[in-house]
């Protein structure tokens, strides 16, 4: 039972981080239709910047500040760079995209060096929140859960309840309505692209001090991010949401998972055959916890191909 709930609550802890950084890439593509392959690179980018801040200014004016820079980056890569591309379709901007992950990888290891750095926590949020079965739980893990909840409040009421919402959501399902209403679509694409880079921003800010913060750090989430996206549904906040926390659930509960499939056979006579078959059978199910997002997005695809709150076209 100790086992399940310290697993759940990383699963948790883990799902919020991973739609800290997924939030900022629903938003642009359901405003603007881009697939952003430099998302993750914006998560990297903030963890760096923090880390950089941190070191002159102090913790706080790291977290507070790196998030902004990364923004005012996004804004600039959107206004120069993709809305130049724009209108030669997506194929351009995908390609403008990964070569800017590039780019900016690039950039960090010749800044900072091909290496990890050390981005730790301040003291003052360096303690146990609670033990369990002698095991010391830190409290940054919660504070990283309590920074994502913030974030999708704020987020959700700025979206449904403000008149920036409402000329966001009005741009996002008639851009032309909105431009004949008097509404600078262009520059409201600029701010939607530069929150999501934020966004991201922030997630790397916060997660970059409890997690390691090396120039791999992009590659490494980036994949499982358009994982969420999918599973939740193209341009879904709240898809993301149960798309992250079911897949940080279930990766947590099965990287401590030491059953075998030849385990659930023998219980039904087919111990001898699973054995013989070897395999995947006879792996345990830790060893293959990574695959777990991506098979997850294989039965989301199969039964629901728009994902879990997705609309079909």
């Amino acid at each position: 039972m100790d086992f399940v709930l310290v697993s759940l609550m990383n699963g948790i802890v883990y799902g919020l981080l991973l739609f800290m950084i997924s939030a900022g890439l629903t938003l642009i593509f359901g405003m603007m239709g881009v697939l952003n392959f430099a998302h993750a690179s914006f998560y990297m980018l903030g963890a760096y910047l923090a880390y950089a801040i941190s070191g002159r200014f102090g913790f706080l004016a790291g977290v507070i500040a790196a998030p902004i820079l990364v923004a005012c980056f996004g804004m600039l890569i959107e206004r120069y760079l993709l809305r130049r591309v724009h209108r030669f379709g997506h194929g351009h901007e995908l390609l403008l995209t990964f070569g800017l992950a590039l780019v900016i990888e690039e950039g960090i290891k010749l800044f900072f060096g091909n290496f990890p750095v050390n981005y730790t926590l301040p003291p003052a949020l360096d303690f146990s929140a609670f033990t369990l079965s002698g095991m010391s739980y830190p409290f940054y893990r919660l504070f990283i859960a309590l920074v994502a909840v913030a974030m999708f409040t704020l987020l959700f009421l700025l979206l449904r309840h403000t008149r920036t919402g409402l000329i966001v959501r009005a741009a996002e399902r008639a851009p032309t309505m909105a431009q004949a209403l008097g509404h600078n679509v262009p520059v409201i694409f600029t701010g939607v692209f530069g929150l999501g880079a934020g966004l991201a921003g922030l997630a790397g800010a916060v997660a970059g001090a409890f997690y390691p913060t090396s120039p791999n750090m992009a590659l490494e989430l980036g994949a499982i991010v358009f994982v969420v996206v999918v599973v939740g549904g193209l341009g879904s906040l709240a898809g993301s949401l149960i798309a992250s926390l079911g897949i940080g659930v279930l990766t947590s509960l099965t990287v401590g998972m030491d059953f075998r499939l030849a385990d659930l056979a023998a219980r039904v006579g087919l111990g001898d055959w699973a054995n013989g078959v070897g395999g995947l059978m006879t792996v345990p199910i830790s060893v293959i916890s990574g695959a777990v997002p991506f098979l997850l997005m294989l039965i989301i695809l199969l039964s629901r191909p728009a994902g879990i709150l997705g609309v079909r076209n």
